[in-house]
C-alpha cells in the first residue's frame, strides 16, 4: 500500500472513531488470511551433489568409546580431548569453545 507523506497526518482516534467493526474484522482476517506456500521439491531429499553418485555407496564409521584422555562437556554434551578443557562450571567440565 502506498503512503503519501504530504498527506496531513491522522490520530489514531480518528481512525478508531471512522472505522465500522466489519473493516476491522476485515482487516484482521486479511492479516490473519497468509498462507505459507510449501514446496516439495525444495526438500533436502531432492539435492543432488554435482558429480557423485551416491546410490549404492554405503557408509560405515567406527564407533569408538570415550578415551581416558577425553572428557565430555557438560554444555555441548561434546567429547573433547583433555586438552580443550577450559574450567569446571559447578563440578562438571566445559570445555573452550563453551567456555
Amino acid at each position: 500500500m502506498a503512503t503519501d507523506y504530504d498527506a496531513p497526518r491522522r490520530n489514531e482516534t480518528d481512525d478508531m472513531a471512522e472505522d465500522s467493526l466489519e473493516e476491522l474484522k476485515a482487516r484482521r482476517n486479511e492479516a490473519q488470511s497468509a498462507v505459507v506456500d510449501v514446496d516439495e521439491s525444495d526438500t533436502a531429499e531432492s539435492f543432488e551433489l554435482p558429480g557423485a553418485d551416491l546410490s549404492g555407496e554405503e557408509l560405515t564409521v567406527k564407533v569408538l568409546p570415550k578415551q581416558a584422555d577425553e572428557f565430555t562437556c557438560s554444555s555441548c554434551f561434546l567429547v573433547i580431548h583433555r586438552s580443550r578443557l577450559a574450567a569446571h562450571h559447578n563440578g562438571q567440565p566445559v570445555c573452550r569453545d563453551c567456555a
